[in-house]
């Protein structure tokens, strides 16, 4: 049989080998396929009886959630933040680091091709040389081209993208968490700003109004009716009022500067206007409990994690089995330039070659039960950030509803302080009662509408977190 016929044949045996072991690639991958961790879900969330939710129930959050507050200039300041601010710039990275990890692993399906030119200047020993050939040095010319390709026949390189993909999917998940922690923190300051803004309104309210009071004690006091007490107490109570009004400046500053940096710009850049807290908690859409595990973008990325782990352990058990891989060359080789890139030049060389691990020392084992380990820690802390989510929603629900009628109570008591003050206020100018009374119904009402301020800034602050909560309209349908 001639060479001709002997290298169709050989090439044919190669094929059928090879296509037998493509057959084989095919089959399922080994390791586990991957199943959901279960989670304890209830029917509905405990907090949510006896408060008030949007109606109809099932009307979910969507979109842009900020929007549902009525805030014109909250919406501009929300809008910047996936655009300028330096967390979710950190976070986008990541993602597209985790999608050129899926290229990677892809690549890996499809052969590595590598071409080159050689030039090689050889000399044999003296004593190799006078035995052989009486020539002691010769030259090589050779260009070749080298095709290797791991045949995926065990499913290690599946296993490699499935994980790569569930880990891209992760890092999505983490910038919409980014987003939306960025979003509701910035929601946060804005709001207890404006109940700065308010506590500064009531502050000065006061001030000039113990600047009459002061007034009326010193005339009083110059026509023999008060004491110089009560001048001293009315000056003492005017003076740490303004106090407190200038101090009120520092926080504000302070949030406002921090609204700068969660929009990606310098404090000097960005100036907040004075205005009044005008803004009234929302109806929140709520859904059902279950819905929680598709709507909260940290626990997607958890689930997703453990995916990826369990993705790892076929990746890991793969190891077990022999490794096959299809490598072939072929190109121009001589010792005569002129003859370099000619047709009896050429040369090629192609086959399958099959290796087996003998022996490691319980490598591949110790491998796959760090695997499996890996899965079991990510299947806790998915849970954990399951039970975590619904303790947010319950926390804010709770607070939500709580603060509500603290709210009311409260207001009650703004609206008795106000009435003491206007009759001890009388009383003192018939002469009835004591300057100490009026200094104190004026302080107890003072105290009563910052404590006011202050319940009506928890309510949109837990407003804001049971958003937060309930993922903020994102959804994982929006996973890529």
């Amino acid at each position: 049989m001639d060479n001709y016929n002997w290298n169709c044949l050989s090439l044919a045996k190669i094929t059928a080998v090879t296509i037998a072991l493509l057959i084989l690639a095919a089959c399922a991958a080994v390791g586990p396929n991957y199943v959901r961790p279960t989670a304890a879900i209830e029917g509905n969330y405990k907090e949510i009886e006896g408060w008030k939710v949007a109606q109809p129930q099932d009307n979910t959050l969507r979109g842009e959630w900020w929007e549902i507050f009525n805030e014109p200039e909250l919406n501009a300041f929300v809008s910047q933040v996936s655009i300028s601010n330096q967390t979710v710039a950190a976070a986008e990275a990541q993602f597209r680091q985790a999608q050129s990890l899926v290229q990677q692993s892809r690549a890996n399906f499809f052969p590595l091709v590598t071409a080159g030119v050689g030039v090689t200047n050889s000399s044999l020993s003296t004593t190799i040389a006078r035995s052989t050939n009486p020539r002691f040095s010769s030259m090589l010319y050779s260009m070749p081209v080298n095709v290797s390709w791991e045949i995926d026949v065990w499913g290690r390189i599946r296993r490699l993208v499935e994980s790569s993909q569930a880990g891209a999917q992760a890092s999505a998940a983490d910038l919409q968490t980014a987003q939306l922690s960025a979003q509701a923190s910035l929601a946060q300051d804005y709001f207890q700003l404006r109940a700065v803004d308010a506590q500064r309104r009531v502050l000065d309210e006061s001030v000039a109004d113990f600047q009459k009071s002061l007034e009326l004690t010193n005339n009083r006091y110059t026509a023999g009716i008060a004491s110089r007490a009560d001048v001293l107490l009315a000056e003492t109570l005017l003076k740490t009022t303004q106090a407190q009004a200038v101090d009120v400046g520092v926080q504000r500053a302070q949030l406002e500067h921090a609204i700068a940096i969660l929009i990606g710009k310098t404090p000097a850049e960005v100036s907040v206007p004075v205005m009044p807290l005008s803004t009234q908690p929302p109806a929140i859409p709520m859904g059902l409990s279950s819905e929680l595990l598709e709507r909260r973008p940290d626990i997607a990325a958890a689930e997703r994690r453990v995916a990826a782990a369990n993705a790892q352990i076929g990746v890991a058990e793969a190891a077990y089995y022999p490794s096959v891989s299809l490598a072939s060359t072929g190109g121009f080789q001589t010792g005569d330039f002129s003859k370099w890139i000619s047709l009896p030049s050429r040369f090629w060389a192609v086959g399958p070659n099959i290796t087996q691990i003998v022996f490691d020392g319980g490598l591949r084992q110790g491998q796959t039960e760090e695997a499996r380990a890996f899965y079991d820690q990510n299947v806790a802390l998915y849970r954990e950030t399951v039970l975590t989510g619904f303790q947010e929603v319950e926390d804010n629900i709770a607070a939500l509803r709580i603060l509500e009628a603290e709210a009311q109570i409260q207001d009650e008591a703004v609206r008795a302080a106000q009435q003491t003050v206007a009759v001890v206020t009388n009383q003192y100018k018939a002469g009835i009662t004591s300057y100490l009374d009026v200094i104190t119904a004026q302080t107890a009402a003072l105290n009563n509408e910052r404590t006011a301020i202050n319940i009506h800034g928890s309510r949109l602050n837990a407003s804001v977190l049971l958003i937060k909560a309930l993922g903020g309209g994102w959804n994982v349908s929006k996973l890529p």
